[in-house]
């Protein structure tokens, strides 16, 4: 407890904050009690209270300063009037990777669950603001290119959603460098944005394409049917016995 003296209550309230950010990035939550912050920092549970009331309040600070320092990083990288969307989704991709690199801790601490005590669920909170600014940026572009503009907010989920979720897996998987996997999202999101069908349909799997595929079988094995009942040829040879062999309903 003697460096409790020694510190001011600024630094200490520094201390407890870096420890709680840790703690709760390594175990959660509901992982992580008082008793554990305190003696981690040194210090009496009283201290922690002091200073946050207790680790709700504490976990609220942490979320709150890497909430505010991600939104400026990502709203930054979406303002720009006159970007090419291709940027614009260049820019959100590698700030979002800059700060997962620059912020491991923080980032773990806002992809777990959040405390029941939590009534806001900052960080969805904050991806659904992201995503409605990439959604009135892709509307504007969808109009130029003559697409349903009324999409855009679902294509604007799928982008953002895509590119948390790779994040998260590469926080743990550090085997390509930040541009390199940015290069690699951008090349899905941009290609595939870039190619999109006005209407686009299922080509396998929707219920039109069953039903062509029903079709088909259908006509299929009536013409093999028609086949099968006809009469045999009195002139075979090898060439009728090869066919016979080859042909997959013998």
């Amino acid at each position: 407890m003697a460096n409790a003296s020694r510190m001011s209550s600024y630094q200490r309230r520094e201390q407890l904050i870096r420890i709680g950010r840790s703690l709760f990035a390594s175990k959660g939550f509901e992982a992580v009690s008082v008793e554990e912050i305190a003696a981690t920092a040194k210090v009496s549970k009283p201290i922690v209270y002091e200073h946050f009331g207790g680790k709700e309040g504490l976990y609220a600070v942490v979320v709150d300063r890497e909430m505010r320092a991600l939104n400026d990083s990502l709203f930054q990288a979406l303002s720009g009037e006159n970007a090419h969307p291709r940027q614009i989704v260049e820019r959100t991709t590698l700030a979002l990777l800059t700060y997962i690199e620059e912020n491991a801790e923080g980032f773990q601490v806002l992809v777990r669950d959040s405390p029941t005590t939590d009534p806001t669920s900052s960080f969805s909170s904050l991806l659904g603001d992201v995503s409605t600014r990439v959604g009135e940026i892709l509307e504007e572009w969808f109009k130029r290119q003559k697409l349903p503009a009324k999409h855009a907010p679902y294509y604007a989920q799928m982008l953002v959603g895509m590119t948390v979720y790779t994040g998260q897996y590469w926080a743990d998987q550090r085997k390509l460098s930040k541009e390199q996997l940015a290069a690699l999202i951008v090349n899905l999101a941009w290609n595939g944005l870039s190619r999109m069908e006005a209407k686009p349909e299922l080509r396998f799997e929707s219920g039109k394409a069953r039903k062509d595929k029903d079709k088909v079988d259908k006509d299929s094995n009536n013409s093999n049917a028609g086949a099968s009942s006809a009469p045999p040829s009195n002139d075979g040879g090898a060439d009728d016995a090869v066919t016979a062999s080859s042909d997959p309903t013998s």
